[in-house]
C-alpha cells in the first residue's frame, strides 16, 4: 500500500506495525532480546544499533508522519539533539542557533561545544536577517526551534532552509511543540527534524524518548555517531511509543482546539498581562505561523498581572497540574525560570524575555469550561 495516499489517522495506526505472523495479534509483539543471530542473516541486529524489530518499524511510522525518507529513535530528546548535532560537527566548525530555545539545548551547546573546539553564535531574535549576519565560512549548522520554548516565537522555516542551502549548511529544527500533526518542516526544505518524543509523540506522560527524521543519507551519518554515544531506547519503551502514536492525530487536534479557546480566554482576562500563542491575531508572527503550520499547537504561555504570585497561583490549581514536562493528555503548568531555563543566569533569562512571572501552559483534552473555572479560582486565591 502506498503510504503517501494514506490519511493521517491511518498512518498513525498502521504504518510501522510489527506484524504478528505467529498468532495474528492486532497489536505489535515486543521483541525484548538483546542478542540476535549474526550468521546467515541480512541485518545484524543489536539494540545499540537502533535496528531491533520494534525500533526499525517504529522509525518507519515517524518518517511517514514527517514525510521524510527515514527516522531514528532515541532515549530522550536531548540524546536526539546531541547525536544529530555532533554527527555533523568537528573541531573548528561553527553553529548558528536561534536565541530562544529549550534550556537543555542551550546548556548542551554552551557547556559542551568548547570542549570539542566548536564555535557557536546565538541570534538576537527570530528574524532571518539575524541569521544572515552570523554566517561564517566555517558555519556548518543552522539550528532553530519553532514554535519556541517557552515564548512561542515563530521562525520562518522556508527562509532558514533556503539560507542553509545557499551556504552549504545543514538546517535543523526542534519540531516538538508543533508535533508532526501541526507542522512538517521537511516539506519546507529543512534537512533534519528533531523531536522530544517524550512530549506529543508519547502523549501520556509515561515515557522518555527522542526522534530524528531526515533523508537516508543524513540519518546514516547520524547513526554512525549515535551508535558510539549509546542513546538507544529499550524495546518496552519503543512499544509504548508506537502505541501512543496511534492516537497522535486525535489527541493533538483536540489539544490544539482547546489551546486556541484558552488563549482567547486568557487574553481577555483582566488578571493576565500577556499571552504568547501563535494562534492569536495579536501574536507578532501570526501570519507567518498561519503560512507554515496546519494548526497552532497546544502550547501557550502567559504572564500574570503584577501582585499575583506565579507559584502561589500554581499551588492553588486543583485540576491543572503544576508539572515539569508537557504535552500529556492532562493540562499542566510550569515556571520556566525554575525548570526548563533554570540553568540560565537571570541576565540570560531576561535577555530572552523569560520573566519570573511567566507560566508555560500545556493544554490537555479536558473540557475548556473546567479549565477556565480552575484558573479563575486559583487567581482569586493568589491575590
Amino acid at each position: 500500500m502506498n503510504k503517501k495516499k494514506l490519511g493521517i489517522n491511518t498512518i498513525c495506526v498502521h504504518v510501522g506495525e510489527v506484524k504478528d505472523e505467529q498468532f495474528k495479534g492486532a497489536v505489535s509483539p515486543i521483541y525484548t532480546s538483546t542478542s540476535y543471530a549474526f550468521d546467515g542473516v541480512d541485518v545484524k541486529r543489536y539494540p545499540r544499533y537502533y535496528n531491533t524489530p520494534n525500533q526499525e518499524m517504529l522509525c518507519k511510522k515517524i518518517a511517514a508522519l514527517e514525510n521524510t525518507e527515514d527516522a531514528l529513535i532515541f532515549s530522550s530528546g536531548m540524546a536526539a539533539i546531541s547525536s544529530a548535532m555532533l554527527a555533523f560537527l568537528k573541531k573548528g566548525d561553527h553553529v548558528i542557533v536561534q536565541q530562544v530555545i529549550y534550556g537543555g539545548t542551550y546548556n548542551f551547546i554552551v557547556s559542551e561545544f568548547e570542549k570539542y573546539g566548536i564555535e557557536y553564535s546565538f541570534t538576537e531574535s527570530d528574524n532571518i536577517e539575524e541569521f544572515k549576519l552570523l554566517i561564517k565560512e566555517n558555519t556548518k549548522i543552522i539550528y532553530i526551534e519553532t514554535p519556541s520554548n517557552p515564548l512561542l516565537g515563530i521562525t520562518d522555516i522556508k527562509a532558514i532552509a533556503g539560507l542553509a542551502k545557499e551556504n552549504n549548511c545543514i538546517s535543523m529544527i526542534d519540531n516538538t511543540f508543533a508535533s508532526p500533526i501541526n507542522q512538517n518542516p521537511y516539506d519546507f526544505g529543512i534537512d533534519i527534524v528533531i523531536h522530544s518524543a517524550t512530549k506529543y509523540m508519547g502523549g501520556h506522560s509515561d515515557i522518555s524518548a527522542g526522534a530524528v527524521a531526515s533523508s537516508k543519507q543524513n540519518l546514516e551519518k547520524i547513526w554512525n555517531t549515535a551508535i558510539n554515544l549509546g542513546g538507544n531506547l529499550s524495546d518496552q519503551t519503543v512499544w509504548l511509543l508506537e502505541r501512543s502514536l496511534k492516537t497522535l492525530n486525535l489527541r493533538v487536534k483536540e489539544q490544539t482546539k482547546n489551546a486556541q479557546l484558552m488563549a482567547e480566554y486568557l487574553e481577555q482576562n483582566p488578571n493576565i498581562d500577556k499571552v504568547y500563542y501563535p494562534g492569536l491575531p495579536s501574536h507578532p508572527q501570526y501570519d507567518l505561523a498561519k503560512s507554515q503550520m496546519k494548526g497552532f499547537g497546544a502550547m501557550l504561555s502567559f504572564e500574570l498581572k503584577k501582585g499575583i504570585d506565579a507559584m502561589e497561583f500554581q499551588k492553588n490549581l486543583q485540576l491543572i497540574k503544576p508539572s515539569m514536562s508537557l504535552a500529556g493528555l492532562e493540562s499542566t503548568t510550569v515556571s520556566p525560570v525554575q525548570t526548563t531555563h533554570a540553568l540560565l543566569t537571570e541576565k540570560e533569562r531576561l535577555e530572552r524575555g523569560i520573566k519570573d512571572g511567566l507560566i508555560r501552559f500545556s493544554v490537555g483534552i479536558e473540557e475548556v469550561k473546567d479549565l477556565i473555572i480552575d484558573i479563575e479560582q486559583a487567581i482569586e486565591e493568589a491575590k
